[in-house]
């Protein structure tokens, strides 16, 4: 279900002019990092030509401007060093650490890293020092904000994405809804028709059995659409004997299908109870019987199995079929996932909905293997 054109161009619109807002934000950043960066530099070379002017050693002359720039410099962290690369001063570290000799040698590794050093010569011994800095806080904070700034970017990007797909998957549950419901009340009419025609067959003295395999198979398109009625809407749960529910819906299909086919079914006790819709959980294990036949194409062996403990009911249905890929595996519960040549993909996402959103269990694939079989597992709360 595509968007109308002029809602597309509204949305590509809105991205890109939030893309484009996003990427001068960046290059304004980037720029004023840059200048503010260089506005550090000039500031340490003044700082230096301070330095390098109380060297003089005039005891006449005003120094009083330089140990101002001096006292000033109290937010870029510096460090000094003598021509032999050995530390003699430092200003604007952390004044615990800076007692340990380790955190000044990894300091100066910083600054030299990052900027080139000031050199400050003395014209009394003819000597000189060294004068390294780093970043700021503030540049330092500064230079993390673009990546703050993509990061919240994405998350907005994230949140847009999440949005238009919860949408555009409400709408698909909206329409499926929809059209099962509407496929329900269509079956509704020729199915009141039948009915009729059956009371006219008896009374025409019919043969009993034909009229009796006509009236099951009524009866069973009157549950299908009692299926396609519910969905949409939230099922009444009812304390069943699950076992038996399985059982039906098993046996129904077992004397349906090829006798290539053999049927084992299993069971730990003959009655456990917990709350189903008799209807819906029926529609699962239906499907779950019928994946499995086609799987094996017809051929092989299904064995359902019913096993509980004192939480849980654990119904397992394996067949000897191809096998799903570990890859697949997920994605066999997308709506509209489907890798036969005819079907709609849907049994198994209604089978997912019904046993998780209606029942609050689970359904899964327990265990496949290519070319050896797959086993579903289903598993409900224990009532007992």
């Amino acid at each position: 279900m595509s968007l109308p054109k002029n809602t597309q161009i509204i949305r590509w619109t809105v991205i890109a002019t939030s893309f484009i807002i996003v990427a001068l934000i960046l290059w304004n950043t980037y720029d004023f990092f840059q200048k503010f960066k260089n506005e550090e530099r000039s500031k340490m070379e003044i700082l230096a030509g301070a330095y390098e002017r109380f060297s003089t050693f005039d005891l006449n002359a005003d120094f009083s401007l330089e140990d101002k720039i001096i006292g000033k410099n109290n937010n870029i962290p510096m460090i000094i060093t003598n021509e032999k690369d050995s530390i003699t001063l430092w200003a604007n570290l952390d004044s615990i650490r800076t007692e340990k000799t380790s955190y000044l040698i990894k300091q100066l590794a910083i600054m030299k890293s990052q900027n080139s050093p000031l050199i400050v010569s003395h014209k009394r011994g003819n000597t000189k020092q060294y004068i390294y800095y780093r970043d700021s806080d503030l540049l330092t904070k500064l230079k993390y904000y673009p990546i703050a700034l993509i990061l919240i970017l994405l998350l907005f990007a994230c949140v847009i994405y999440l949005f238009f797909k919860s949408n555009k998957v409400a709408g698909q549950n909206k329409l499926w809804t929809g059209m099962a419901r509407e496929t329900a009340h269509q079956i509704g009419t020729p199915l009141s028709s039948l009915l009729g025609w059956i009371e006219i067959l008896r009374l025409e003295n019919t043969d009993e059995s034909i009229i009796q395999e006509i009236e099951n198979d009524v009866n069973r398109l009157n549950i299908i659409a009692e299926r396609f009625s519910k969905i949409g809407s939230i099922p009444v749960l009812k304390k069943h004997n699950i076992v038996e529910a399985t059982q039906n819906a098993f046996n129904y299909l077992k004397s349906r299908s090829s006798k290539q086919v053999k049927f084992d079914f299993k069971t730990t006790q003959s009655e456990i109870f917990t709350n189903i819709n008799l209807q819906l959980f029926s529609w699962v294990i239906e499907n779950l019987v019928k994946n499995a036949i086609d799987s094996m194409e017809g051929k092989g062996n299904i064995a359902l199995k019913i096993s509980e403990d004192s939480k849980q009911v654990i119904i397992t249905i394996s067949d000897t079929g191809k096998g799903i890929s570990k890859n697949m595996q997920q994605k066999i519960f997308s709506p509209g996932f489907t890798t036969k040549k005819r079907g709609w993909g849907l049994g198994l996402s209604l089978a997912k909905r019904i046993i998780e959103d209606y029942h609050n269990g689970k359904i899964f694939v327990q265990k496949s293997e290519i070319g050896k079989g797959t086993t579903f597992a289903i598993v409900l709360k224990n009532y007992l």
